[in-house]
C-alpha cells in the first residue's frame, strides 16, 4: 500500500467510500475508518501500519501546501 488510491480501495472492500470534496477532511475520515477496521480486527497490523503511513504522509504534505 503506497498511495491514497490504495487506501481508498482498502476501505471500499469494506463498503466505505469517502469523498467530501475536502481533501484534508477526507484524510481525517479515512484515518478514523482505518483505525476502526484495525480495532475490530478486520485488517492486520501490517495493513494498518501501511495505510496509516500513507494517510499521515498525505496529511502532512497537504498541510505544508496550505501554508
Amino acid at each position: 500500500m503506497q498511495t491514497m488510491a490504495d487506501v481508498r480501495r482498502l476501505l471500499k472492500r469494506f463498503g466505505t467510500i469517502i469523498y467530501t470534496g475536502d481533501r484534508q477532511g477526507d484524510i481525517e475520515l479515512m484515518l478514523d475508518e482505518v483505525k476502526e477496521l484495525r480495532q475490530y480486527g478486520m485488517i492486520d497490523k501490517e495493513t494498518y501500519q501501511k495505510a496509516m503511513a500513507v494517510l499521515l504522509q498525505q496529511s502532512s504534505r497537504f498541510k505544508t501546501m496550505e501554508h
